[in-house]
């Protein structure tokens, strides 16, 4: 069976996964924008928006390896738009335009009822309104043996790590102070357990922290 993984999910270093007042303006929370500086001065990341050039190395190389081997991707409300409540219409699509950097089937955790939607380059948001083991079993299926990105928001994150249902845990500690916002590791009741850190490494722009869950 494949894996449950989270990947470059940037943190400040007063760990903060996103600012405070996301909003359509601010998508990523004020001055939430700052955690992902780094990922577009990278080659691989300035190809995920059609850019040309970018450095190579160390963070180019933990974003390229988070994309390898994953077949679906589980992801909060949140993080697939700032729309509250009831689906007012159908026009909003994700913050990615036509062809979002997934190319393969994305379920999006939420309390409403919408109808899948098909997007360019081989990715469909599939809405799933009960909880998130059945969103991590349809993944799972849809992925065909492959593993399953979590993508977050952190409130997202936090829910799967007190089920005990992530098996890889990354993410770019960003030498920044946000002071406000939602923290990655709250509302954990004593923080992640039964995790190893198999690596810590950093670039001059961010530390990387890679862990495992134990198989003890």
């Amino acid at each position: 069976m494949g894996k449950l993984r989270v990947h470059n999910l940037s943190i400040s270093v007063d760990g903060y996964a996103a600012g405070p007042n996301q909003n359509l303006d601010n998508p990523l929370g004020v001055g939430g924008e700052r955690l992902h500086e780094w990922i577009f001065k990278t080659r691989y990341g300035r190809r995920m928006i059609g850019e040309e050039g970018g450095d190579e190395g160390l963070d180019n190389e933990f974003l390229a390896r988070g994309d390898v081997g994953i077949g679906a991707t589980v992801m909060g409300r949140n993080m697939f738009g700032p729309i509250r409540g009831r689906w007012a219409d159908d026009d909003w699509k994700g913050w990615w335009g036509p062809d979002p950097p997934y190319h393969h089937p994305v379920f999006v955790l939420t309390h409403h009822q919408r109808a899948p939607i098909t997007m360019e380059g081989g990715t469909t948001f599939n809405f799933v309104t009960d909880g998130i083991e059945s969103a991590l079993s349809q993944a799972f299926a849809a992925a065909g043996g492959l593993d399953v990105r979590l993508g977050g928001g952190a409130a997202t994150v936090q829910q799967y790590l007190k089920a005990g249902l992530i098996d890889e845990l990354q993410f770019a500690i960003v030498p920044i102070f946000l002071g406000a916002g939602e923290r990655l590791f709250d509302n954990l009741e004593g923080g992640p357990v039964g995790y190893e850190c198999m690596e810590l490494v950093s670039s001059p722009s961010v530390t990387h922290a890679r862990f495992v869950r134990s198989s003890a």
